[in-house]
């Protein structure tokens, strides 16, 4: 391959120059250059950045690479300057052996376009190898009785090179015997025969060194010479003859080794020695004596390692059969290597996305691929599929490259990652696949809203909690990823009773856990509206709402409240009334409480705790109604007192008391001394105007006695000697004497007395009232009536401090 090389002239440097500009435009689909063997590393072979219409810059950022299947990388490509430049030296025999032409086929991808190119270089042949013999030295042998014009089949030089450089021509030493004669085979190549010209004699000359010489057509000539040695035999004048001058054979790739493939036949009318035939392989490549072996008694001839169709479609070579008088014959022998389905595709991932958005638009190019397949015919005929329930398709792209596609949106919440199985498959028989996992992560975008499990939650507390208690806790569900799906919770603010709603509750914008931030009472506030908002932390972020409403539930935290009797501003106390001739059942009075608890907190039952009479009065347990158990006896005492307790039903019971007087008294006189006797316990400081209001309603009540008292006297004496006064008496002795009032013993006819008391407990005052009557007789004067005043009484009714209580009480005397 190595020899002298002398420098090109001017018109080898323009032709060179010439096909270096040889190339066509990626429009066309094809960009070709042409560069010649044996140049330094990194030598320009074109202007690839030019021919792809970018700017050298552009090829780093585009991505501009060289693809090329299980090939050493010959070219590579020079960014800054945009040329496409040799790898390394290149051996144009080494990479095309002896073809024609040799061509360098690749593709140039564009990255970011996930485009293909398809470069061409030719290889342009130098005249870098010498024409070889096989040996350096042939002993050929030659009978002496051979005739003028006999022919010797020499051994044949091969040049690696091609064309011009290839051998040419072959040159004999001068002799007296023998000339050089050169035939073309079929296959082009020149095989030089040595031509016997003149008699030989043994005798003169036994033997005969010639030198052969080849020479190729460069510039320039290389040449290579090898001794041919001449040994003149005895007399053998028949040469061995094969039944064919060429042998074909055909057979699968895949024959077991050993296999004999077929037997050459050569036959020989000689006897003896001279007629025994031997078989030989002349000129034989190496390739040859690795994979047959020639019988050299039998002539046949089989394998001795597996045949490979994808490395040599044939073999081609020369069997010699010589005879034992050195005569010889030769036969071509022509193997065919038939191809079998022996190779499964491959496919080859040249660029991928191993991620894509789910928001990508129908028709993204999501992985670029090759397929090949090194059989030949049907059996490298490849298809390429992908399971159809995906959202995926293949598009044939140039040469055997496919492109992977979206056909539709994709949505990582119904799918994630996908495992794409590309099957390449070839039409041999039996049909060969290969499969290759193609995987692919969707990644997220911010297109779900966090999602509540309900559409609105009802919840709890019971009033008088701790501050800081845990209330409820909500949950939403973002089915996006990373921040997308991150969920932080939030309450709208609104005033509630003039504060921000935020100083009654919180909620953890983490976990949404809602937190009361103050003690909630029940008869102060019922339930509360929330407006919980989860907000993911997407850009931009989603956000969902959802009512929540917190009802506080009422604990039994209040007692019962009396309303009636009421205890007076004024502190005074209450005195209830009654006859004492009512019936059993009679209703004295009623006691009316509430409680602002509610359900069964509030539900109120009354009952008679204390009485001073027991037996006497009946309380009603719902109604608080205070009657009259039995009739009234005249043992009873004017002042009766009663403690009646009203307690609610919650759980623990809370209750309430109130003290009752009532005075018992069918005349008002008996009224008022009645209650003069009545003492309730005062503080020390209320003694002194206590014994002062006492004073003042006695004396006030003898006055209005004795007005009384005068009054009837200036009437009786007026009447006193009428008839009218014996008439009325008459009649005063037919009514009931539940009609009279007697006071110190002055009788007067009342048709009916309406009169009203209030006493008040505790009080520093208390006042009776004795409104105008509803009839009198002539006796009591209109004007004495209108004039009256409130008769002042002072005393202490209410004998339990410790219960206070207010009464109010309407009483009718008749």
């Amino acid at each position: 391959m190595a020899g002298p090389l002398r420098l090109w002239g001017c018109g080898g440097l323009l032709l060179f120059f010439m096909l270096l500009g040889t190339r066509c435009e990626p429009g066309n689909g094809q960009i070709r250059y042409s560069v010649r063997e044996e140049l330094d590393k990194g030598s320009f072979v074109g202007n690839i950045s030019k021919d792809l219409g970018l700017e050298p810059r552009e090829l780093a950022e585009r991505g501009v690479r060289i693809v090329s299947r299980g090939r050493t990388q010959l070219f590579s490509l020079h960014t800054r300057s945009g040329s496409l430049v040799t790898a390394d030296r290149i051996d144009r025999e080494e990479l095309c052996a002896q073809s024609a032409r040799c061509l360098v086929n690749f593709n140039i991808l564009v990255e970011n376009k996930m485009k293909i190119y398809g470069v061409e270089v030719e290889i342009i042949d130098i005249n870098d190898n010498l024409p070889r013999f096989r040996d350096e030295e042939l002993k050929v042998k030659i009978n002496e009785n051979a005739a003028a014009g006999t022919r010797l089949v020499l051994p044949f030089a091969r040049d690696a090179d091609v064309g011009v450089n290839s051998l040419q021509s072959y040159q004999l030493s001068p002799n007296l015997h023998f000339s050089l004669d050169v035939k073309s085979g079929s296959d082009g190549q020149k095989y030089p025969e040595l031509v016997l010209e003149k008699p030989l004699d043994r005798e003169k000359e036994a033997t005969h060194d010639l030198l052969l010489t080849a020479l190729d057509g460069g510039d320039p000539i290389l040449s290579s010479t090898t001794r041919i040695r001449v040994t003149v035999l005895d007399a053998n004048d028949n040469a061995p003859l094969f039944t064919q001058s060429e042998y074909r054979v055909s057979v699968p790739e895949n024959i077991p080794v050993g296999t004999r493939l077929l037997t050459l036949t050569a036959t020989d009318a000689d006897e003896g020695i001279n007629g025994k035939v031997t078989y030989f392989f002349r000129n034989e490549e190496d390739i040859i004596s690795k994979t047959f072996q020639l019988d050299s008694n039998l002539g046949e001839i089989s394998t001795v390692q597996s045949l490979d169709y994808e490395e040599s479609r044939f073999y081609l070579m020369e069997v010699v059969a010589q005879d034992g008088g050195a005569l010889l014959a030769s036969a071509k022998v022509l193997v065919t290597v038939q191809d079998v389905n022996d190779n499964a595709p491959e496919v080859i991932l040249t660029s991928l996305s191993s991620s894509i958005s789910e928001d990508c638009l129908p028709g993204t190019i999501i992985a670029l691929f090759s397929v090949h397949d090194s059989d030949s015919g049907k059996n490298g005929e490849i298809s390429c599929s992908i399971p159809k329930n995906l959202p995926f398709k293949l598009e044939k792209s140039v040469d055997n490259y496919y492109h992977l596609l979206t056909t539709r949106a994709l949505d990582r919440e119904e799918t994630s990652d996908y495992n794409i199985t590309v099957t390449a498959i070839d039409s041999g028989t039996p049909t060969l696949a290969t499969e290759n996992q193609i995987s692919l992560k969707v990644a997220d975008i911010n297109d779900n809203p966090p999602a509540f499990h309900h559409a609105s939650y009802d919840t709890s507390i019971p009033e008088n909690n701790p501050r800081g208690v845990s209330i409820f806790s909500v949950t939403a569900h973002d089915p996006d990823s990373g921040d997308n799906a991150r969920v932080t919770y939030s309450l709208a603010e609104y005033t509630l009773e003039g504060a921000p709603l935020s100083s009654y509750v919180s909620i953890n914008s983490d976990t949404g856990v809602l937190y009361a931030l103050q003690s909630f009472d029940y008869e102060h506030l019922r339930d509360l509206q929330l407006l919980v908002t989860a907000r993911d932390s997407g850009n931009p972020p989603l956000s969902t709402n959802v009512s929540l409403n917190l009802f506080v539930l009422d604990q039994n935290d209040n007692i019962p409240e009396i309303l009636y009797p009421t205890l007076p501003t004024d502190g005074s106390t209450g005195v209830e009334l009654t006859p004492r001739s009512v019936e059993p059942g009679y209703l004295v009075t009623k006691v009316v409480a509430v409680d602002r608890d509610s359900g069964q907190n509030a539900w109120l039952s009354y009952r008679l705790l204390k009485a001073s009479e027991p037996g006497l009065f009946s309380v009603g347990l719902h109604t608080g109604e205070v009657r009259t158990a039995r009739a009234l006896l005249d043992k009873d005492t004017l002042k009766q007192s009663l403690v009646v307790a009203v307690q609610d039903h919650g759980q623990p019971p809370l209750s309430a008391t109130v003290t009752l007087t009532i005075a018992v008294a069918d005349s008002i006189p008996d009224v008022l001394a009645g209650l003069g006797s009545i003492r309730t316990p005062v503080d020390p400081d209320d003694s002194d105007l206590t014994l002062y209001l006492v004073v003042a309603v006695a004396a006030v009540s003898c006055v209005f006695l004795a007005f009384v008292i005068v009054l009837l006297a200036l009437k009786l004496r007026r009447w006193h000697m009428s008839r009218l006064l014996q008439a009325s008496r008459g009649r005063l002795a037919s009514m009931s004497t539940s009609h009279f009032v007697g006071v110190d013993g002055v009788q007067a006819f009342l048709q009916t007395y309406s009169h009203e008391v209030s006493l008040t407990a505790d009080s520093r005052k208390s006042h009776l009232i004795f409104p105008q009557p509803n009839y009198a007789d002539m006796l009591i004067s209109e004007e004495s009536c209108e004039k009256s005043e409130p008769v002042l009484i002072s005393d202490q009714i209410n004998a339990n401090k410790e219960e206070p209580g207010v009464v109010q009480v309407s009483f009718l005397f008749q």
